[in-house]
């Protein structure tokens, strides 16, 4: 055996948490746009929803599911036009985003039952908006004891479900009007 084979083997204290979904976000040179330059938001509507991981399409606007999930269930409303700020939708999509955000917790609540819930829009690259392009709002579910040491000290965010089973389940779960 060659000696960096031995040093290779050697324990050394560290649990592994493979996270393979997050090298998408690592190597990303464009947060506003996928590969083939398109808004990411944009591209989900074309896409069906288990693709895209869409849990609700309304009429003006839809709620997806994060790819890079604060929490399990983490959820975005977004407007179908490709609009950057709040101020930009009309009357009928602010009234959709607003019942569609509203439907989001009672869907998350009848799920998972969260304990509580962070809501919000980051606006601007500067506010912190990942896709700044294209106004969307999270919905993040919370739990007493859903934080950790793992996002302080690994820079590292555990999640135990798969985003393709949140999704069928807040799909099911969703109200019916």
């Amino acid at each position: 055996m060659e000696p960096e084979d031995n040093f290779a083997r050697v324990p050394d204290g560290f649990e592994r948490l493979w996270t393979p979904h997050r090298m998408a976000y690592i190597e990303a040179d464009k947060p506003d746009h996928d590969d083939d330059g398109a808004c990411p938001f944009c591209a989900a509507q074309a896409k069906t929803d288990e693709e895209a991981l869409i849990v609700q399409r309304g009429s003006t606007c839809f709620v997806i599911l994060n790819l890079f999930p604060y929490n399990p269930g983490h959820l975005l409303i977004c407007p179908n036009r490709h609009v950057p700020a709040y101020l930009d939708l009309t009357d009928e999509e602010t009234g959709e985003f607003t019942a569609l955000t509203k439907q989001a917790i009672t869907a998350l609540t009848t799920a998972s039952e969260p304990h509580g819930f962070n809501l919000g829009m980051n606006q601007g690259e500067v506010a912190g908006a990942g896709v700044a392009a294209h106004l969307h709002q999270h919905v993040v579910p919370r739990w007493a004891g859903d934080s950790n040491f793992l996002p302080i000290v690994a820079q590292t965010k555990a999640l135990p479900v798969l985003l393709d089973d949140t999704r069928s389940r807040l799909a099911e779960a969703w109200p019916q009007d």
